[in-house]
């Protein structure tokens, strides 16, 4: 894959003036992520008034920017044909319905066969963007909406509403227990002390909110739809677990299997056969970084999630009705 190129012309502001080269460059091109501004001042591609600056040296106003700057290609993940579905595409952006199963991003036993190996034969150009354009991320077994940047400007843009806590993400989840209302988790998470793979509530740890509501109520089960203010790892499954509601098919939080009292045999088979967390990604909202539309997908519950709810609806019928 070859390099692509950005090239820049412009006046130095004079509101930048006092401001070190790399404040004054993150202020006037927004559209990119102050470590990639600061990568080419340190190769060179910046000048200013016809010489090479150093990040920290500070700006007067008025200077003229030429900026000739490589996008270099990452090929350490190969492209890989993988179905996925793509439920909106333009220049800027991939929305993608991730089915479960399917890892995010390549790691320590998975090299191929991911979401990111799957996009980069999807766009060959995502190789220019960081993490090949992947602005947040989906556990392996969780399904749902993830939003994929097209180019440098739109991921450092994207990344930015999300950290503003502007991209709205909703999820539904079957929880164990009979949950009475809705509510908010505001419980910090970090990794747990001794099983490192593992987060856990703790004090010391990053800020986690977690707003929930009841969809629907079942004999022994809840449907709950749950909305991320903050986006720390498996902070759903962690707060669900965290309030005595853990989502059902969770081998990590759940604890041991818990089968309710009188339940049938189909509802037996259903919790049984259900081996991944019941969570999916089904909402999502968000400001498009180069139209300013407000734009929102949704997408229905997977097949196995919509089984395992139509059980637990006709599990409650059966109760009602005896």
């Amino acid at each position: 894959m070859s390099d692509e190129f950005r090239t820049h012309a412009f006046e130095m502001p004079a509101s930048c003036a006092g401001l070190r080269v790399d404040q004054a460059l993150a202020r006037t091109l927004p559209q990119y992520s102050r470590a990639r501004l600061q990568s080419w001042i340190e190769a060179g591609a910046v000048r200013i008034d016809g010489r090479v600056p150093r990040a920290k040296d500070r700006v007067l106003g008025g200077e003229q920017v030429h900026i000739e700057a490589r996008l270099p290609a990452d090929d350490r993940v190969e492209p890989q044909e993988l179905p996925v579905e793509v439920v909106f595409r333009d220049r800027a952006l991939f929305v993608i319905d991730k089915p479960p199963g399917l890892v995010v991003h390549p790691g320590a036993g998975n090299p191929r066969g991911t979401l990111q190996n799957a996009l980069l034969a999807l766009d060959p150009r995502l190789a220019h963007v960081p993490r090949a354009g992947l602005v947040h991320r989906l556990d392996k077994d969780t399904s749902g909406l993830l939003v994929v940047a097209r180019t440098p400007e739109a991921h450092t843009a994207l990344v930015a509403a999300l950290s503003a806590r502007e991209i709205e993400r909703e999820y539904l989840a079957v929880c164990h227990g009979v949950m009475t209302a809705g509510g908010t988790v505001d419980a910090p998470i970090g990794r747990h002390r001794t099983v490192r793979t593992r987060m856990a509530v703790r004090q010391d740890g990053r800020e986690a909110i977690t707003h929930y509501r009841v969809v629907q109520r079942y004999r022994a089960h809840t449907l709950v739809r749950v909305r991320l203010e903050t986006g720390r790892t498996h902070q759903i499954r962690v707060h669900m677990a965290h309030i005595g509601h853990p989502i059902v098919g969770d081998a990590v939080y759940g604890g041991r299997r818990r089968i309710p009292a009188g339940a049938s045999p189909q509802l037996l088979e259903a919790l049984a056969s259900f081996r991944r967390q019941a969570l999916h990604a089904a909402r999502l909202r968000l400001t498009h970084p180069i139209s300013g539309r407000e734009m929102e997908w949704e997408s229905p519950l997977p097949e196995d999630m919509a089984r395992l709810v139509a059980v637990l609806e006709a599990d409650a019928r059966e109760s009602r009705q005896s």
